[in-house]
């Protein structure tokens, strides 16, 4: 028997999966199958690296729930999952096969399902090899369930996510430290990563890292680049404690600054204090993104402003890198308290962003560190 490691008390896995199941009652559904590995970890505690495999959870209306995995990763059920129930292939089983008689056994030859279609280890051909087995089954798309239960965060989900922002606060001590003139891209990643590590991150990152052209487009890796006096240096760092991430994205010029630069971050920064002071339960989210688009636009920064500004962070893992709530101009919903987010602002290759909670009354950062821009 493995070491018992589960992430949160056993009564909050039983009352997040008290909820799934009340909505699947008020769909009239017999069950659902969790096939997006936040999901599966999210309600039940099982985690494995592995999560990529053919693997998920049967969610019943009523009872506990049954995994469906590899056998290899029998230890980390035992450590990680409150649930026993279980079925485990091999690499030479029929998987799908497998998998339809578990469903049968535990919910019927006909039930009306709920799956996940929107989860991306479900292939079509998964889909259509696991729907052969189960001839008499209707099938119901129910990807929205708990996707959604997942926005509004517990105290405790919270609390990593805490940690991650002081691993993120770590690692951007070490970026701002070797953004040197003559150091590399990789040279910053590796003491980024080290950083994250020993303050608390589960993954090493280091997140957008790039310099000098790549800086004004967003995603850049890290490369062998050597850093030049004067280039841009686009950073952000995304850790995470226990695969809850915090995040946030800070200025870096190598060597020099002109006073024009200063100008334009102390004017983004200005203008996200103006979006972040809208943010509180019940505002929708249109309103301080359009603080963000027009006081970009306004102060002629940019020419268009078509990327969103705030998006959903909490239980992450890749490939996803962010939850399904996004702001931008046609945006329908409102915060709310508990929810989570990372807010950025971008122009002229400079970044600046935040991780947030919102609270009862407006917001809080569980990122925090000096907003500015920085000299390296």
């Amino acid at each position: 028997m493995a070491i018992d490691s589960h992430w949160f008390a056993r009564e909050e896995y039983t009352q997040r999966l008290e909820r799934v199941q009340a909505e699947l009652k008020r769909r009239k559904l017999d069950g659902m199958l969790a096939f997006l590995p936040e999901s599966v970890t999210y309600l039940t505690g099982f985690f494995t690296r592995g999560y990529g495999s053919f693997q998920f959870a049967i969610i019943p209306a009523s009872g506990d729930p049954t995994l469906i995995c590899r056998d290899v990763e029998e230890y980390y059920l035992d450590a990680t999952c409150i649930f026993p129930d279980r079925v485990m292939w091999t690499d030479s089983d029929d998987k799908s096969a497998l998998a339809a008689q578990a469903i049968s056994s535990r919910l019927g030859n006909a039930p009306r399902l709920g799956i996940e279609m929107a989860a991306w280890p479900l292939s079509v051909k998964r889909f259509e090899s696991i729907k052969s087995g189960l001839p008499g089954t209707e099938w119901v798309d129910c990807s929205d369930i708990v996707s959604r239960m997942r926005l509004i965060k517990s105290p405790a989900e919270i609390a990593y996510q805490r940690k991650a922002g002081k691993a993120a606060e770590a690692g951007m001590a070490a970026a701002i430290e070797t953004a040197k003139d003559g150091n590399s891209e990789r040279e910053m990643a590796a003491a980024i990563c080290a950083a994250m590590v020993r303050g608390g991150s589960d993954l090493p990152g280091p997140g957008v890292l790039s310099s000098g052209e790549r800086a004004f487009h967003l995603h850049g890796g890290y490369t062998d680049r050597v850093l030049a006096r004067g280039d841009i240096v686009q950073v952000e760092t995304t850790p995470n404690s226990h695969h809850y991430h915090a995040r946030f994205m800070r200025p870096i010029r190598v060597g020099e600054a002109s006073d024009e630069d200063h100008r334009i971050v102390e004017k983004l920064i200005e203008i996200q204090d103006r979006a972040l002071s809208e943010v509180r339960p019940g505002v929708p989210a249109t309103v301080p993104d359009a603080v963000y688009r027009d006081g970009v636009l306004g102060a002629g920064l940019r020419k268009t402003y078509t990327n969103k500004t705030f998006y959903s962070v909490g239980l992450l893992l890749n490939p996803n890198g962010g939850e399904p709530l996004e702001a931008e101009p046609k945006a329908s919903w409102s915060f709310q308290p508990g929810m989570t987010f990372h807010t950025y602002v971008l122009a002229k290759g400079f970044g600046m962003s935040e991780t947030i909670l919102v609270t009862g009354d407006g917001y809080e950062r569980l990122t925090n560190f000096p907003r500015q821009l920085f000299v390296g």
